[in-house]
């Protein structure tokens, strides 16, 4: 059975900000699809990050400081449930689809280890197979003009993902596995491919995604980085010696 056909397991985290070193999950989403059942099921976090939420990142998702103190489950707790049914679903069989899965991966790590779930930690750094619609769409259609956010992704496969849904775990998610399906049915070379050889092809595309992005980025901002790391970037030394 062709990967996309069979069951999938999409998520996406809303957060504090942008750094996966420093910055907390406020959101999380998971879907469960299996589309040869035609079933979804949906499950979602709210969670206390322990620190304020910046005005900017509110304004993003939706979340305040405030709203996440009242609602939002303990940190501690709610990280070890998300990287549990992760961990489970995968070991059931499912496919991992992340848009951008550096970064969903890469922050559940970190919050794994931050707080001291270092089996969960151990079990999310080895996930395998993820599918990143945002890598395949970059290899299969190099040259498009234009923004490789999911919103413009979304419109470009034809999957719908309003301005106005995008920022929400739960609809950010849902679009992510949609377009990875139409990548799959656009072009059956990557629907064919076996999962694992897929994962292993995004391994090699990622880092020349990431050298080629940097290099257009210092023509204005010469310190650029983009992480070479995929599915997930590796904690520098510092974090690794936080938590022994």
């Amino acid at each position: 059975m062709s990967w996309h056909k069979g069951p999938m397991v999409a998520i996406d985290a809303e957060t504090t900000g942008t750094d996966v070193e420093s910055d907390r999950i406020v959101t999380w989403s998971r879907w469960a699809i299996d589309p040869a059942k035609g079933t979804k099921v949906h499950s979602g976090w709210l969670i206390n990050p322990g620190i304020d939420i910046p005005e900017e990142a509110a304004a993003i998702h939706g979340i305040t400081t405030e709203h996440a103190r009242d609602r939002g489950q303990d940190p501690s707790s709610a990280i070890r449930e998300i990287a549990g049914d992760l961990l489970h679903w995968a070991e059931q069989g499912a496919v991992v689809v992340a848009y951008n899965a550096p970064f969903d991966l890469s922050i559940l790590h970190r919050e794994c280890l931050r707080n001291w779930h270092p089996l969960e930690a151990a079990g999310v750094a080895t996930l395998s197979p993820v599918v990143d619609p945002l890598v395949i769409d970059k290899a299969v259609d190099p040259y498009r003009k234009g923004s490789r956010k999911l919103v413009a992704a979304a419109a470009h496969y034809g999957v719908t993902l309003s301005e106005e849904d995008a920022h929400g775990s739960a609809a950010d998610s849902l679009a992510a596995a949609r377009v990875a399906y139409v990548i799959a049915e656009r072009y059956p070379h990557i629907g064919r491919m076996p999962a694992d050889e897929l994962h292993d092809l995004q391994r090699q595309w990622k880092p020349k995604q990431a050298a080629s992005l940097q290099r257009y980025l210092r023509k204005t901002k010469p310190d650029a980085v983009c992480a070479p790391g995929w599915p997930l970037v590796p904690a520098p030394d510092h974090i690794q010696e936080q938590i022994r």
